[in-house]
């Protein structure tokens, strides 16, 4: 099945869209910089800096509820952002999401610790992470609506792949700055070496606004805004037209938010709890994967085009339930190259879905209310998925010993998204013609199914 309906240019001005391609990668890549290196931290020093006192055990468990939070705020982001980025410009909610993203996580560099301040530290890093969590949920359904409303048709996929490329590219960026900062500040880390990577962000905020600055409107909106045919309240109307897309596309992500935040994040501490392998050499791996990630990414949103998004998401997204058993049994041997070529296969599978499933979700929902429909789509999935994902691993091992029931639980997630893009065939059937449109011509037309 193609299907044929989201609002784009059949030409494009090759400059102007490279602009944009840029714009989205690098913006994105930032915020995700910023929210990876949260992760990285919990995983890492948030535990003995802001939990001291309590078992470890539950000091670890506690680190990765601050990072749950904000995955509980990401929706909220999506619901408000999207809100505003389809009544009045997708350009404004990326400008300030970024800013909120970057002013959240340089006060994060700033904050005394529990031994200074008590229990306002956890406190205080929890705002911080709602802070976080709710720009992050705004930036990818204006990045992803920014690339997917300039592409030509037939290269939807490949640039609806840019915000996902910033996932892994902020990831990498990330992680490669803890490692330097490790690496150099050596037994003074945990003193306040594990602050920089939290500073540098506002050196990195300041290049994503230069660059954003100069975006424009994407055609599609400025078509909804010529007609005045915006809606009052976008997420009401989009889940009286497309409840069930809703449904199904947040089911799509739930097993890939699992997985990318059980293998990049929670493995350092599984790692380090059980003396596997320590904390460089984790580090090293997960940068390893993200670039593996970087690279695929965008070939398979391509790939997308000849083959359809839902059979290249269901090949990946099978590929992930499966070789998660791999991953944890090579990590669990303890051997360097062994974690680091399995999590490079690892990455390998996830680019397959990831790659298409931006432009997957967006295709779904008409222009009047796609950045609300896809942005709670997408955040709902990730906060069933990846937002509790590091807690349970954490539980699961700490009631079992052991990693095999963290791969069964992504395999019983991998089903859930499997069904889920299945059924969303039947979804679209079931609606027929009565779901409209807007074509490259700027009039509304039915869904075209082949």
């Amino acid at each position: 099945m193609q299907v044929e309906h989201s609002a784009s240019p059949t030409t494009v001005d090759r400059p102007a869209l490279r602009r944009v391609a840029g714009s989205v990668l690098v913006g994105t890549t930032i915020e995700w910089y910023d929210f990876q290196i949260y992760g990285a931290s919990a995983a890492l020093v948030f535990a003995p800096l802001f939990f001291s006192g309590v078992d470890p055990w539950l000091a670890t468990i506690l680190s990765f509820a601050t990072f749950a939070v904000g995955f509980v705020a990401r929706p909220l982001g999506g619901i408000v952002m999207g809100h505003f980025g389809d009544r009045i410009g997708r350009k404004k909610m990326l400008v300030l999401a970024l800013l909120l993203m970057g002013a959240a996580t340089f006060a994060v560099g700033l904050l005394p610790t529990s031994e200074q301040i008590g229990m306002w530290a956890p406190a205080l890093l929890v705002v911080l992470r709602l802070i976080q969590g709710f720009g992050v949920g705004g930036e990818w359904g204006g990045a992803v609506l920014t690339a997917v409303e300039y592409a030509p048709k037939n290269r939807r996929g490949f640039y609806g792949s840019m915000p996902q490329v910033g996932v892994p590219a902020g990831l990498l960026l990330a992680t490669a700055v803890m490692f330097l900062t490790k690496a150099v500040t050596g037994d003074q880390f945990l003193q306040w070496g594990w602050r920089i990577p939290f500073l540098l962000s506002i050196v990195l905020v300041a290049v994503g606004l230069y660059i954003r600055a100069a975006l424009e409107e994407t055609p599609a909106f400025t078509r909804v805004k010529n007609d005045s045919s915006e809606v009052k309240i976008p997420l009401v109307d989009a889940f009286r037209t497309y409840p069930r897309q809703i449904a199904l596309a947040a089911g799509s992500m739930i097993s890939t938010g699992a997985y990318f935040y059980i293998l990049n994040t929670y493995s350092l501490t599984y790692a380090d709890e059980f003396d596997l392998l320590s904390g460089n050499l984790m580090l090293t791996a997960v940068m390893a994967s993200a670039a593996v990630a970087v690279i695929f990414i965008p070939i398979f949103g391509q790939i997308s085009e000849r083959y359809g998004r839902r059979r290249i998401l269901m090949i990946g997204i099978g590929g992930m339930g499966v070789w998660v058993f791999v991953a944890f049994a090579a990590i669990d041997s303890g051997n360097f190259w062994l974690t680091t070529g399995a999590l490079a296969v690892g990455a390998f599978m996830l680019s397959i879905s990831y790659g298409p499933q931006a432009t997957f979700i967006a295709e779904l929902f008409d222009a009047r209310v796609r950045y609300s429909a896809a942005s709670i789509s997408f955040q709902i999935g990730v906060l069933l998925g990846g937002a509790i994902a590091p807690m349970v691993a954490a539980s699961l091992v700490a009631a079992t010993g052991g990693s095999f029931a963290v791969a069964l639980y992504i395999a019983a997630l991998s089903l859930i998204s499997l069904l889920s893009v299945y059924f969303v065939r039947e979804a679209d059937l079931s609606k027929g013609s009565s779901d409209m449109f807007i074509d490259d011509h700027g009039v509304h037309r039915p869904v075209v199914e082949h």
